[in-house]
């Protein structure tokens, strides 16, 4: 098995416009697609993330306040999973309640370093 990190890149739900009814319906979306993962076996860590962050960029380590202006889609969250291989990582992005929203997962395979 190998590790994957399930990325999940759109805008937030405020920006969508959603319904507080409309955002606790998607959040159940959420809770069964995590129960469903749990139950395989497949599921080792995933959060949510706050739509606001700092960057530290360049020699001098200037530190900006988000949201960018230069970015168009955030990162909401991830998973980190354990499957086979990049088409099992794939069958389970199959899932992800977000994709009528305009939602995209990138899928990246954990890299290992020998100790």
């Amino acid at each position: 098995m190998k590790d994957f990190m399930l990325l999940f890149i759109g805008s937030d739900y405020v920006t969508q416009g959603l319904s507080p009814e409309e955002m606790q319906a998607r959040m159940g979306k959420w809770f069964a697609w995590n129960d469903k993962m749990q139950a395989q076996g497949i599921v080792k860590h995933g959060e949510a993330l706050q739509s606001t962050g700092r960057r530290v960029t360049g020699e001098n380590r200037t530190v900006t306040d988000g949201p960018f202006a230069e970015s168009k889609e955030l990162i909401g969250g991830y998973y980190v999973i354990s499957v086979a291989d990049y088409d099992a990582a794939v069958e389970v992005a199959q899932d992800y309640p977000d994709y009528d929203l305009g939602g995209k997962v990138e899928i990246r395979e954990i890299m290992v370093f020998d100790q």
